[in-house]
């Protein structure tokens, strides 16, 4: 759990270590935006990024397509994968075990927050099994707290699961949530100084797409 960082400049501090991309953005708040990737136009917004997993491609956008637990705007949806949880509330984070998962998912909804469910990838320190297998190959993306930061880290390049999580080890992650809505469907974008970075991605538009963790200046 920590503060959230604020800054009167909103951009995004990165970093290239390890064969890691590592993202700090300067914010003021987080939020789960759903059906609708928000703009780039919209010149409040720092980062977004695919959050929790999307069950099914359909046309029309239902709360219950997102795999697991959610809150947006607000609200609390149920669902019925029971992973572990990031939320957002009153200007905290906190990264959430699969026992606590809906009582802080309730909470964040109390409190007009936000939050998704998604697997821990490490957990106050510690790797945590996961149902993806480590030797599943792709470019991967997490949120984690670093040294009491939040920040968005992707691999450089295609690894192994297992390396990927122990990478963020040896980087000094101490808490970290997958984020990918399934199938490759990951697309992210940053506001640098200078403009819009795209991250690795293999669709920007698409009916499989529903769910964005989004950082505000």
């Amino acid at each position: 759990e920590s503060q959230s960082n604020s800054a009167n400049k909103a951009t995004v501090h990165r970093i290239d270590t390890l064969g890691l991309k590592v993202m700090y953005p300067k914010f003021s708040r987080v939020e789960l935006v759903c059906v609708t990737m928000t703009s780039k136009d919209d010149r409040d917004v720092v980062l977004v990024m695919a959050a929790a997993y999307t069950a099914k491609c359909m046309k029309e956008f239902k709360h219950s397509n997102i795999v697991g637990m959610h809150v947006s705007d607000g609200v609390f949806y149920n669902g019925g994968t029971n992973y572990g949880a990031f939320v957002y509330y009153n200007g905290k984070w906190k990264f959430v075990s699969k026992k606590h998962n809906k009582a802080e998912m309730l909470l964040a909804a109390e409190q007009g927050g936000a939050g998704f469910s998604q697997e821990l990838l490490i957990l106050n320190g510690e790797i945590q099994k996961t149902n993806r297998g480590d030797n599943n190959q792709n470019i991967f993306r997490a949120l984690c707290d670093h040294n009491g930061r939040l920040c968005v880290i992707e691999s450089q390049r295609v690894i192994k699961f297992g390396d990927f999580k122990k990478t963020l080890k040896t980087y000094g992650v101490t808490k970290a949530i997958y984020t990918d809505m399934g199938s490759g469907w990951n697309h992210a974008w940053y506001r640098s100084e200078t403009g819009v970075v795209e991250l690795q991605s293999r669709t920007k538009n698409s009916d499989y797409c529903t769910n964005w963790i989004t950082f505000y200046k």
